[in-house]
């Protein structure tokens, strides 16, 4: 009986097996990022693409400008098209340049905390209008 369930396992294991091996050859890591909203955002800006793992902060900090400023735009023109909650990145690395780029990594990291309350608080209207346009 012991013997049998060995068997059974061990056939239950080599069937599987094959399964495992397919789902891993399928598997193709990628940088490329493709979107089905608003397919033609633009891309980051090469400097922060390029950032260094240890300063990668001001990355996000730069990342959380953006969005907030975005959501608040659809908001307060109550308009949703790709140009509005996707512009260029234009306005945020301005705001980090003349704002926080000479910050410590820790006022970054605040800042990046207040951008995402705000993002936050407008995250809800911003989706409503963009849902209406069918752009979320």
């Amino acid at each position: 009986m012991r013997q049998a369930q060995h068997l059974a396992l061990a056939a239950l294991a080599l069937s599987l097996k094959p399964t495992f091996v397919v789902a891993e050859r399928n598997l193709v890591p990628t940088l490329e990022r493709s979107f089905d909203v608003c397919p033609d955002r633009p891309a980051e800006p090469i400097w922060m693409q390029e950032i260094p793992l240890r300063q990668a902060y001001q990355r996000v900090l730069v990342q959380d400008i953006y969005r907030a400023q975005n959501l608040e735009r659809v908001v307060e023109i109550g308009n949703c098209d790709c140009a509005t909650r996707f512009p260029s990145w234009d306005a945020a690395e301005a705001m980090f340049r003349e704002s926080y780029a000479s910050d410590e990594r820790w006022e970054m990291l605040e800042a990046s905390e207040g951008y995402n309350r705000r993002a936050n608080a407008a995250r809800t209207a911003a989706k409503a209008i963009c849902d209406a346009a069918g752009n979320w």
